[in-house]
């Protein structure tokens, strides 16, 4: 693996590493048929029961069920999402190395439908860019992340997922400069929509991608500035804590950490102390190159 490569795998890990406490992340889509709707997860829990033949058996009965509904009625979203999740089912029965660029291809089919059909839910249109970039679509993905902000500026999935594949393009002042024109419009789209852009969660966005490339004054500044925006927030305080812990400040960092676990509801506390004590993330131009299982998929 060359050494650009290594350094935006760690880039995007770095991202990653501080997104898991702005409250939003986005699931890689191999992963998204955890996440199903309350109604179907006694169905999800049967499944898990049944011998692993059985259920992809009963997996493709469902499939080709909907897709026969759909034959019928194109847009029936009932059977646009009992498709997607059953063929997420089927995907997750793989092993990663085992899955291909056509198996991504039936997830995207009713994914661009229901992204179509609900315009206002962003999850659809995220996990198909997410689709995309798997197959190497990268201006796919793109374009689905631009569909989302080009309505919802602030939309921090749609944000996140492009300023992560900007990252992997090795693109990071596109990132930058897509953040910075989001807060420079924060104040007008949040007096025509309260609320619609969380500009401490785009600053610690911000923050994070300056630390990616060890831009560490400028990081530190964008998270002062977020810190002092909302002195209650614990984001910004947490993030300048493991920004402090990746240079080798631990000394400086535990105070940090410890205010932001103060500060934080207790959903995060956890999460916050083992931030504190995890080995820091290792700084790309000296570590060695990482295995193929830490390459973001």
């Amino acid at each position: 693996m060359s050494q650009p490569r290594n350094r935006w795998i760690v880039q995007i890990i770095l991202v990653l590493a501080v997104l898991a406490f702005v409250g939003v992340s986005v699931i890689p889509i191999i992963g998204a048929f955890n996440n199903t709707p309350p109604s179907t997860q006694n169905t999800a829990n049967i499944r898990g029961s049944l011998p692993s033949s059985d259920q992809k058996s009963k997996l493709e009965d469902e499939v080709r069920g909907y897709e026969l509904v759909l034959q019928r009625e194109p847009e029936n979203q009932t059977a646009l999402k009992g498709l997607l999740e059953a063929r997420l089912q089927l995907l997750s029965q793989k092993e990663k190395g085992e899955i291909k660029p056509s198996d991504i291809q039936v997830v995207i089919e009713p994914l661009e439908k229901l992204a179509k059909l609900n315009p206002d839910q962003s999850e659809y249109a995220v996990l198909l860019a997410q689709a995309k970039q798997q197959i190497g679509d990268r201006e796919g993905a793109a374009q689905a992340y631009r569909s989302i902000l080009s309505t919802k500026p602030g939309d921090l999935k749609a944000l996140q997922g492009m300023v992560a594949l900007l990252i992997s393009q090795q693109r990071p002042e596109a990132a930058i400069g897509l953040l910075q024109e989001t807060l420079s419009s924060a104040t007008q789209a949040n007096t025509i929509q309260p609320g619609s852009v969380d500009t401490v969660a785009v600053q610690v966005l911000l923050g994070s991608v300056h630390a990616s490339q060890q831009r560490y004054a400028q990081a530190s500044s964008v998270y002062n500035q977020a810190i002092k925006k909302d002195p209650k927030d614990f984001r910004p305080v947490v993030a300048k804590a493991m920004l402090l812990k990746q240079q080798g400040k631990d000394a400086d960092a535990k105070p940090l950490f410890d205010s932001a676990a103060a500060l934080a509801p207790a959903q995060y506390k956890d999460e916050i102390n083992k931030a504190a004590t995890a080995s820091p993330i290792p700084n790309p131009a000296a570590s060695p190159a990482p295995s193929a299982e830490s390459t973001p998929k």
